[in-house]
């Protein structure tokens, strides 16, 4: 029997950024990065134009001259990523939190309470922006793994339920760096041999990714797509 879609990924949207035009509202709607020397973090204006994080700061200004550089608040993003995590708890016990910004939520055993899993993961968002002003980016899948990549294929500021009948489907156009895993590097080295997608990447030989990324990378990498729900 196919399981139930009842895990939840919640991610605070360019977070560092986000609390930056919440504390500055004069900067809503402009580019801006937090840091100086190097990105720390980029609002979606400035991520129109190219800035990334890490980018040095020179760099950043290259591709964007109107961005605004700002210093860090940290004890608010403290504060505040810790509030957002409060919200889900408040749904389930089962929460694991796995940055200042983003964390799981399985909320099967309180469906009875709340009502199905994309019914809690709409008021935990329209909460966290009422509460807190911030936006917040939530998939929810069957484990851990596809809820992750759902949130970001919801970004921004979005709500993405992957059907547990439809997973291959949805994934297989999606980029490869969507994948848990698969950093700049090795997406690097996934291009030169022409995947660029989740479904290139699952017809790839488990021989060829191993002599790309060696034998522990590649073998979890062909795993994990061979079996989409595999990281629990």
């Amino acid at each position: 029997m196919t399981m139930a879609a009842t895990i939840l990924h919640a991610d605070l949207d360019s977070f560092y950024a986000s609390v930056e035009q919440l504390l500055d509202p004069s900067l809503l709607g402009k580019p801006i990065a937090v840091g100086g020397g190097i990105v720390l973090a980029a609002s979606y204006e400035a991520k129109a134009f190219g800035v990334r994080t890490p980018m040095p700061g020179w760099k950043a200004r290259e591709l964007c001259p109107d961005l605004i550089f700002v210093g860090g608040h940290f004890d608010q993003y403290q504060r505040l990523g810790d509030a957002a995590i409060k919200v889900l708890s408040d749904y389930t016990p089962l929460v694991e939190r796995i940055s200042i910004d983003e964390a799981f939520a399985d909320v099967a055993g309180t469906e009875h309470l709340f009502g199905p899993p994309e019914a809690i993961a709409r008021i935990v968002r329209q909460r966290v922006r009422d509460e807190l002003g911030l936006p917040i980016s939530v998939g929810i899948a069957r484990t851990k793994h596809l809820a992750k990549i759902g949130s970001q294929v919801a970004k921004p500021d979005g709500l993405v339920l992957i059907d547990p009948a439809r997973e291959i489907e949805f994934l297989h156009a999606l980029p490869v760096e969507l994948m848990w895993g698969v950093g700049p590097v090795t997406r690097g080295k996934l291009a030169s041999e022409g995947i660029l997608t989740i479904g290139q990447l699952a017809n790839t030989s488990s021989g060829l990714l191993t002599r790309l990324l060696g034998p522990v990378a590649g073998d979890k990498l062909a795993a994990l797509v061979a079996v989409p729900g595999q990281r629990e």
